[in-house]
Parts: structure tokens; sequence; C-alpha cells
């Protein structure tokens, strides 16, 4: 139903305006326990052990997540949850609140399946997010992340004042989080990527960990890094002891799109997500597993759109996975789907569960 006429009103509007209308649409599910519940039981496969994950002692019902991006001040995770996802990312946020770049800043590119956005972090802040996720987090049957972010008020090269900026995120949502993710491969918002760098990469995540010692936290990197530059990023994680890295955020390349060249140059600057990003997101995950060895949690994100990508960046070394871009073109039965096409592959292949296919 979605991939008809459902799909078809919401693209002929503008994304950012499809995007609020679909929040909106949420909001009943996300306020209403007994709609939920109906619409866990429509949309939702029962629970099934055989693709359930646990990683960083949290039990994921499914290894597919929502990324940040959609829910950027968890207005709907109780909605989103009964979707079927394993698990949600919620942001990113900052500890100041802020508003968007200057619109346009999202645009769809349907001929690759695919969007770009530069939309810089808008977001309510991290002291209000923290607070509306506390009162929720009692009816949430799933893990929840939090994506945190630098406000676009600090300048980059501050790095002292940058380290104070996460800290202070990092304090207000560590609390009702199960784990965090530390963004600093955005390209939207002016010299974020330049923490990537060893040494400014190596003296925030080193004081985040001292500040947070038990928080689970994750570094989400850039699929752009040269393969040098994401292994002295990745040698950074491993000697902070954090917990592990998103593979990947949104690229700046616009390589091997099939959308028309002079549409691609007239959108401009932003990260570009969904399909054209998935073999990269592969090479990534592939090399931070290398790297990092079987201890480290590594989520993949890029591309996801059927069971089989799953398996495919799971293969390649990921732990979880999750998607954004093709919740957007698929709907919001591609959670459950993808479950279901989870499980058929597992019996299929004779499997006993996900890490037996997986290994196959």
């Amino acid at each position: 139903m979605y991939r008809g006429l459902l799909r078809s009103i919401l693209f002929a509007l503008a994304p950012g305006a499809a995007h609020a209308l679909a929040l909106g649409a949420l909001g009943p599910v996300e306020h209403l326990a007994s709609l939920r519940a109906l619409v866990r039981a429509m949309v939702s496969p029962p629970r099934d052990e055989r693709i359930q994950v646990r990683v960083m002692g949290l039990q994921f019902p499914s290894p597919l997540g929502l990324a940040a991006g959609f829910d950027k001040n968890a207005r709907r995770a109780r909605a989103l949850s009964a979707l079927g996802f394993g698990h949600l990312e919620l942001g990113t946020v900052t500890a100041l609140p802020q508003r968007a770049n200057p619109s346009p800043n999202l645009f769809r590119l349907p001929a690759d399946r695919a969007l770009v956005n530069r939309l810089g972090f808008p977001n309510d802040g991290a002291e209000r997010v923290a607070a509306r996720l506390g009162g929720i987090r009692s009816a949430m049957t799933i893990p929840v992340g939090v994506s945190i972010g630098k406000s676009r008020a600090v300048p980059a090269d501050d790095l002292a004042g940058v380290i104070s900026d996460y800290s202070a995120s990092l304090e207000r949502v560590s609390g009702v989080a199960d784990f965090v993710v530390v963004n600093v491969s955005s390209p939207n918002t002016v010299g974020l990527r330049g923490l990537q760098a060893r040494e400014h990469a190596l003296e925030l995540l080193g004081t985040l960990q001292q500040r947070a010692p038990t928080v689970r936290i994750l570094v989400k990197i850039a699929p752009d890094l040269s393969d040098a530059d994401l292994d002295e990023l990745l040698a950074v994680v491993e000697e902070t002891r954090a917990s592990g890295v998103v593979a990947t955020n949104t690229t700046v390349s616009r390589e091997g799109l099939e959308t028309e060249g002079r549409r691609v140059h007239a959108i401009g600057a932003g990260g570009l997500s969904g399909p054209p990003l998935r073999a990269r997101a592969v090479q990534v995950v592939e090399r931070a597993r290398a790297r990092l060895g079987r201890q480290a949690v590594i989520i993949g994100v890029g591309g996801i759109e059927r069971a089989e990508h799953v398996v495919a960046l799971m293969r390649a070394g990921a732990n979880l996975v999750q998607m954004y871009t093709g919740f957007i073109y698929e709907g919001p039965g591609a959670p459950a789907r993808i479950a279901r096409e989870l499980v058929q592959m597992i019996e299929s292949a004779g499997a006993r569960d996900l890490a037996e296919l997986v290994r196959a």
C-alpha cells in the first residue's frame, strides 16, 4: 500500500513537509498505548529468538534499528518501536538548541532511491530531549540510543569548547539512553569532520570516556575517510576503549549516481544517503572489524532496504544495522517485513539462527 498511493502523495510534497506529516501521523500511536498495541499486533511479527542479538549487555529483538535523523527530538519513540525496529537511535542532539540550516535543506533522488540533506542538527537541545525521553523510558521495549553532536555556536577550532559542549550533551542524555553515539562525521556542521583527526578525536573521546566510564559510547564515522585516516580513527576508538563505531554517516561523494548530473549539481552540498552508500559501508565495516577485533560493537548503516542487505553488512562484521533512507522509500512496514525476511532466510538455509546464517 505504501509503495503505491501513499508514497506518491508524500513524494508529491517537499521532503521536509512530508517528514513533518509522517511524524504527525505517528502522533496518535505515540500517545495511545492501546493504539500502539494494535499497530504492533497488525504490523510487527511475533518476536523470534532466532533473529535476536545480544551485545553491549543489551538484548535486541532484531538486528535492524532506525538510524539517527528521523526522530531528532524523541517525539515518536514509542510509535516507532511499535513498527518492529530492534532499536532506535534518536537525535542528533546538541547541548544548545538550534534551528536547521537554511531551506531548502533536504532533497530526494528517486532514481537512486537516495536522499541528500544539509539539515545541520536541528533539535530542541539535549536537556529538553533527555527530559522527554526520560518521561517515556518505562514504555520502551527495545534499546534506545541517542546521538550527540557539536552545537553550531561553538567554533570547531576551539577544542576545549567543543569538548565541553559534547560533555554537556553526554551528561544530559547518558541517564536515559542505553548507548550514546558521538557524531563527529556529519558533513553539515562546519569543521565537524576535522574532529575525526587523531589528535582531536583522542582528546575528545578520551575525555568523554573519563567523564562517563560506565556509558556505552560509540563513534559515528564518515565513509569518506581514506583508509589511512580511518585506521588512525579506529586506533583512537581502541585506545580510548569506546564501545565501538557506527559505520557510516552520509557521504559527500556523488560518484555513480543515476540522477541527472544537472539535478545533482543544482542540489549542491549535503550528505548523500541510501543505496549509493551501500558498498562503501560494507568496506568500512570490514575494515573496522579487522582493526577492532571481535569485542567491539559495530553498527552498519548504508542502503538497507531488504534482509539481504542486513546479512551482507553482518557478514562484513556488523553486530547490528540501521536504516533511514530505506525507511523513507519503503515505508512504515519495512522493519517488520525485513524481520520476516530474515526468518525466512534462516529457514531456507537450514540454519538455527541469524548468527549461523551469517557464518554460512
